[in-house]
């Protein structure tokens, strides 16, 4: 058996991974092959059966095929972690000064003279970002890796203990399925690897995250007209139109409604979805705000350097004469402009707040998504389990006439008990309440034939049910307005009528009414099936002609937690906004109780014919969305994007998809959809906008401390620059050499390591963020000039008091340069590092504003560091002298001195711009 089986599968071209095994055929050709194969020929091929693989077959195919999961989906190899940490604009840089600097000291410098300190420094530099960047990514990627293990997708699978075993229903991980397995879906699971469909109900599948296309598509279990064409054309041009096969669901894809068995015929790399080599979910998403922000810093600051940097090596070329000299000066001082510790800062700032956030109940999936948590504006939620308590209560089953009556309730456990798609929290209500009542309701003489699976577009269920006798009965629920369309009677007291206009705006208005109330509404209908029309599989179209029976009313109670949530929201200048597809008079009523003022709802019948222009000038006036398809959440939350706003949205359903992606942090729970926690950015533990308020505090905070640093060291490179520049125009020397200001830069970056362990003020963390590359150009320009006063005042300062200028005026040359730089070194390093704490806050440092420890001890040490350089074993090395005691009594008064003039100057600034970062 084996070796027929062998040899028919090469026959037929299938591509064998063991040629010492009979485990099944794994390609990406394979797939289009099984497609237009019949289905024991397919079982045979796979070695499987409708039972469900043996535990031994699952563990061999796993070990043999490794586990279901795309390649790059997985953290990548610490090496090329370590290799990516170097790879960033600034250390090109740096490598690049690193490389001119060795040329200059070999075929420039005097046979004997070579200088390799500048290039041995330049070096350490990159290597220190480097590693600090990799460390700090490598555990916030094995982090995240961990947070994400909290939130399992799993898959429904038939297995057995042994060959002769009773088949198993298993929930388990999407990895660990293996090819044959057999696999059951319903509404809202992710397809977990390519199926060959064996049986199917009304199953519609969104293939959105392969194809673009937003409207879901039917799959069939048998291979039909359409899948059999595709079939036909696919196995000659290869892959081209294997997303048509309607009888494959592809890895990635998702089911929109109805339910489904499958055998898995392709897992990992070997889907079409592997085929890609990407991780289409992800890499849909446009850029985000994050990325964006941190490209336009990086190249602001690197289009300056490319500006200053000649301007500087010109002035000293044409004033000192020594053009090798110039060069390697600039050299340095474009590695002072270069903010090489801005990866690190920023990974280890969004490593941080992720594991800060874990802490509040909340996982970060991708890190970037932590200060687009912070940036968020505007928060879009559905109304279920995020306003409300999430436990759907039935309050009453009513007739038309409004009375209580059992057998509505008996028609809704019917409906309820035997739907075997996705059972929300309306399914579960009616069966409690059924238990709650008793048998009564509860009829058990009655066998389930055939159902049709809720969508968002009919908004309705409906189950065919037969009796003791065999005749059918449809058994329908659903949205009011969607069931009185396909109803014509109505069951009243007095017997069964038409149901004319007058009758139908009764029921509409009856329904409002107890919506007014707070209740959400679902209408029950029946059709009794004439023997002559019955049949085992049912159709949409067999929805018509319905008898009205009455009315099921659900009471969602608001949560105690949402309205000091939502106040706490808007303190922090978050907007919310209730997108639903509930009834907007439901919706608006819960609303109100939880403090949101509703204003005028909506619909999604009204977003239907707007364009791109009159949806964006109305989602800015407009507070609740009812009534919304999965494609009109998505649409709003574009035009609040186009009209600048910052879009978080909260969703945990199949329909809330398409507006996870298309946010800016898409927010899920881990409750939720698999679709909803596969497309999300972050998932929450806890079902609650109190979470959500924690977790924007904390992106931030984190968001804060990065532009702290860019802020400080943006606009202290750029006063040093200008000092420089000041210098390098009047001093007879260079004001510094190169090797001291790498060494300068090195020592000032170090401290600035343990930043993202700094306190934000409250102050800052009242209002969304955002990146600003002007309004860090503007403060650079305003701060960076204020340390230039006294790095002028030091110049004077060492060439009158301290015997500079008296030095070169005795003996020309150099005389009196090694004084001038020991003292601008010192002067300039403790003023960059002091600075920190005026800047780090609007407020007075230490009386108003007090930095964490980790920032206190890490500048202390290196002010230390740079009043002990000049009299340490290193300062022949280094081109220093000892100072005289008297300098430091002109340094405490120099930082007093600049410390005033720093605030003052940023007491106007706060005033004229309205900001500080």
């Amino acid at each position: 058996m084996n070796k027929q089986l062998h040899s028919r599968r090469k026959q037929r071209g299938f591509v064998e991974r063991s040629t010492s095994s009979d485990l099944p055929p794994v390609g990406p050709d394979v797939v289009a092959r099984l497609a237009n194969e019949p289905l024991q020929d397919v079982l045979h091929t796979l070695d499987s059966d409708l039972k469900g693989l043996t535990l031994a077959d699952v563990g061999q195919r796993q070990t043999r095929y490794g586990p279901n999961e795309i390649a790059h989906d997985k953290p990548p190899h610490w090496a090329v972690q370590l290799f990516g940490a170097f790879k960033n604009p600034f250390v090109m840089v740096l490598l690049a000064l690193a490389t001119v600097s060795y040329f200059t000291d070999v075929y420039f410098a005097d046979p004997g003279d070579e200088d390799y300190m500048g290039i041995s420094i330049l070096l350490t530099m990159v290597t220190i970002s480097g590693l600090l960047r990799f460390f700090s990514e490598f555990r916030s990627l094995r982090a995240a890796e961990k947070l994400k293990a909290m939130v399992r997708t799993t898959a429904s699978v038939r297995r057995r203990v042994t060959a002769t075993g009773v088949p198993e229903r298993h929930e388990v991980a999407m990895r660990e399925l293996v090819v044959g397995d057999i696999v059951t879906l319903q509404a809202g699971d992710m397809i977990p690897a390519d199926l060959r469909l064996i049986e199917s109900r009304d199953l519609f599948i969104s293939q959105a995250v392969l194809t673009g296309e937003a409207l879901p598509v039917e799959k069939y279990d048998t291979l039909g007209a359409v899948a059999q064409k595709s079939a036909e054309t696919t196995a000659g041009q290869g892959n081209a139109n294997l997303l048509d096969l309607s009888n494959i669901c592809f890895m990635g894809t998702n089911v929109v409604s109805g339910t489904a068995t499958g055998v898995v015929v392709a897992t990992a790399g070997d889907t079409y979805f592997g085929a890609l080599a990407t991780n289409v979910v992800s890499h849909k998403r446009v850029e985000t705000s994050f990325d964006r922000g941190v490209n336009s810093v990086s190249w602001l600051l690197i289009r300056f350097m490319l500006v200053m940097v000649p301007v500087v090596f010109m002035i000293n070329g044409l004033t000192k004469g020594d053009w090798v000299s110039a060069l390697t000066f600039a050299l340095a001082v474009a590695v002072g402009l270069t903010p090489e510790m801005l990866p690190m800062i920023v990974s280890a700032n969004l490593a941080r707040g992720a594991m800060a956030m874990s802490r509040r109940k909340v996982v970060v999936k991708r890190l970037n998504s932590v200060q687009n948590f912070g940036a968020m504006d505007v928060l879009c939620t559905d109304k279920t389990g995020t306003l409300t308590q999430d436990r759907i209560i039935l309050e009453q089953h009513l007739d038309v006439a409004g009375d209580e009556r059992e057998d509505v309730l008996r028609l809704g456990w019917l409906n309820s008990y035997h739907q075997s798609g996705q059972r929300n929290l309306i399914d579960v209500a009616i069966i409690r309440r059924a238990n709650e009542i008793g048998e009564a309701v509860q009829p058990r003489d009655f066998s389930k034939i055939d159902e049709l699976p809720f969508d968002f577009v009919r908004r309705r269920l409906s189950v065919v049910v037969a009796d003791a006798h065999g005749e059918h009965l449809m058994i329908t629920k659903g949205a009011v307005e969607e069931m009185l369309s396909v109803s014509t009677h109505v069951q009243t007291p007095q017997g069964v009528r038409a149901l004319d206009d007058t009758a139908r705006a009764i029921l509409l208005a009856r329904a409002e009414a107890y919506n007014a109330d707070g209740f959400r509404v679902l209408v029950v209908a029946t059709r009794d099936i004439p023997a002559s029309e019955t049949k085992t599989q049912y159709k949409t179209s067999d929805e018509v002609g319905l008898t009205v029976c009455g009315f099921l009313t659900f009471l969602d109670p608001p949560k105690d937690s949402a309205a000091p949530a939502i106040a706490a929201l808007r303190e922090h200048g978050v907007t919310v906004k209730v997108l639903t597809g509930d009834n907007p008079i439901v919706t608006i009523n819960v609303c109100r109780q939880v403090g949101l003022e509703p204003g005028t709802p909506l619909l999604g019948t009204d977003i239907e014919p707007m364009d791109d222009a009159t949806l964006r000038e109305a989602v800015g006036r407009t507070t609740v969305f009812a009534k919304l398809a999965p494609l009109h959440k998505a649409r709003v939350v574009k035009a609040l994007q186009a009209n600048g706003h910052t879009v978080g949205f909260l969703g945990d359903g199949i329909n809330d998809a398409p507006a996870l992606r298309d946010a800016d942090v898409g927010i899920s729970v881990d409750t939720g959809a698999d679709i909803a926690k596969e497309t999300a950015d972050i998932i929450l533990l806890e079902k609650s906008l109190m979470v959500l308020e924690e977790g924007v505090i904390k992106g931030r905070e984190t968001f804060g401390n990065i532009l702290k640093y860019l802020n400080m060291t943006a606009s202290s490179n750029f006063g040093n620059v200008f000092s420089v520049l000041v210098a390098s125009a009047f001093l007879p020397w260079q004001p510094m050499l190169a090797m001291q200001l790498l060494v300068q830069n090195l020592v000032y970056d170090i401290s600035q390591m343990f930043l993202p362990w700094d306190r934000m003020d409250p102050e800052f963390l009242k209002k969304p963020r955002k990146w600003d590359a002007g309004n860090i150009r503007r403060f650079m320009l305003w701060l960076g000039p204020t340390s230039s006063v006294f790095d002028i005042t030091t110049y004077a300062l060492m060439w009158t008091v301290f015997g500079a200028g008296a030095l070169y005026h005795a003996h020309g040359g150099d005389a009196g340069q090694v004084i001038m730089n020991s003292g601008w070194f010192v002067e300039g390093l403790v003023s960059q590092t002091l600075v920190v704490h005026l800047l780090r806050t609007q407020k007075i440092p230490f009386l108003q504003s007090t930095p964490a420890l980790p920032i206190m001890l890490s500048t202390t040490v290196a002010i230390a560091l740079a009043c002990w350089l000049p009299y340490s074993p290193f300062a022949d090395a280094l081109g220093f002298v000892a100072l005289p005691g008297t300098y430091f009594y002109w340094l405490a008064a120099t930082m007093l001195g600049y410390i005033a003039l720093a605030q003052v100057v940023k007491t106007i600034y706060i005033r004229r711009f309205g900001r500080w970062f």
